[in-house]
């Protein structure tokens, strides 16, 4: 036995109350009394009534004495109990007493710790069954077993009124011979009908062990017949392998053709992408910088026009979204000429004389062709001067 199990029987028998100091030196050699004395305690604790034959001093007491322990255990505390090793009472038998004694303990200790326990404050949390969940279906699962056992042993009780009067008289009728010689007879028949079918298993059984051996024989001969065909077929070679393979390198080449004409088109078609994307951003920039020139052209003409006096101040007339003059010009000069006023810089043709309304028609169309000539005049020193700075900015 070991060191381990020999602590803990003495460990046990401590806790238990042994009153007799042990020891692990107490099994290392045969010690009858020791093992005698620890028995009658055992028994004792289990049921304190029981009677213990207590000479051990012959063979024979010893034997009666250990047989009536061992029958003892194993009917009340359903303990079984190798009676060799106790009568032997060296370390062979501390395992047998190891396992009444640790019945016993684990009986104290849950006891042992509610003692423990009962000084310490009970909280909330120790009844949390949150992790006794298993358990609970456990002790589920044994109540409906327990309630199913006892309605089936309730069942069978109140069977034993009929059931005790059928065994009494099966009891106490008589055996005959013959009856039971034709029993044992047909239990002979049926036992010889079992080895004949036996027998003929057997048998079957040879001739199927023949046959599977002589299939197996047929199937090894194919499978050499396939092996040696295939081995012929690996090494003749095809009859158009040449052609196959001098395709196969044409083959090739081809593709290798084709994927550098291909990865030529890919680039030429990005290169031809991204050309044509500098192209319309070259137009924007020049259609930008022509719409710049005019608006630049047309402040300068009207810069110059009112240099000169012919345009009145663009800040009142000029209209900042189209860029064209408004019709309140045309009728501030009619108003002007109409109230006889003429302005500096206008040159005036007529004379006084004849309608009103023809000289007023006459004044406007010259004063029209007078203004457009001057714009006209104008138009080429600025064209001039514009060329001059878009050839500088180009």
């Amino acid at each position: 036995m070991s060191f381990r199990e020999t602590r803990n029987l003495t460990e046990m028998l401590r806790s238990l109350g042994f009153p007799r100091q042990v020891s692990l030196e107490n099994f290392r050699a045969p010690n009858f009394d020791l093992v005698a004395e620890l028995l009658r305690w055992l028994a004792a604790r289990f049921d304190p009534t029981f009677e213990i034959p207590f000479d051990t001093d012959s063979e024979s007491e010893r034997v009666l004495f250990i047989k009536a322990v061992v029958e003892f255990l194993a009917t009340k505390a359903h303990v079984k109990l190798n009676a060799k090793k106790l009568y032997s009472a060296d370390l062979a038998c501390v395992r047998e007493l190891l396992k009444a004694t640790s019945l016993l303990y684990s009986a104290i200790r849950p006891s042992a710790q509610q003692e423990g326990d009962d000084g310490v404050q009970v909280t909330r949390t120790d009844f949390d069954l949150s992790d006794r969940l298993h358990d609970l279906k456990q002790t589920r699962q044994l109540a409906s077993e327990i309630t199913q056992r006892g309605a089936t042993l309730f069942d069978l009780l109140g069977r034993e009124v009929d059931l005790r009067a059928e065994r009494s008289a099966a009891v106490a009728r008589p055996l005959e011979i013959g009856t039971i010689e034709q029993t044992v007879r047909q239990s002979i028949a049926a036992t010889n009908d079992q080895i004949t079918q036996t027998l003929s298993m057997l048998d079957n059984l040879a001739s199927d062990e023949a046959n599977l051996e002589v299939k197996i024989e047929k199937k090894k001969a194919n499978l050499e017949r396939t092996q040696k065909r295939l081995r012929s077929l690996q090494a003749v070679r095809p009859a158009f392998m040449d052609e196959y393979e001098k395709l196969e390198a044409e083959l090739a080449v081809h593709y290798e053709s084709y994927i550098n004409k291909h990865r030529t088109l890919c680039y030429l078609e990005s290169q031809l992408e991204e050309h044509n994307h500098a192209e319309q951003e070259q137009l924007a920039d020049t259609e930008s910088q022509l719409k710049r020139m005019q608006t630049r052209l047309k402040e300068e003409e009207l810069r110059m026009l009112r240099d000169d006096g012919v345009m009145p101040d663009p800040a009142e007339n000029f209209d900042e979204f189209g860029g064209e003059f408004s019709d309140d010009d045309d009728l501030g000069d009619d108003d002007a000429e109409a109230g006889g006023g003429v302005r500096e810089g206008q040159r005036v043709f007529g004379t006084m004389d004849g309608p009103e309304e023809d000289s007023q028609e006459l004044s406007d169309d010259d004063s029209d062709t007078d203004s457009d000539d001057l714009l006209d005049d104008d138009d080429e020193d600025d064209l001039g001067s514009e060329n001059s700075f878009s050839d500088n900015d180009f």
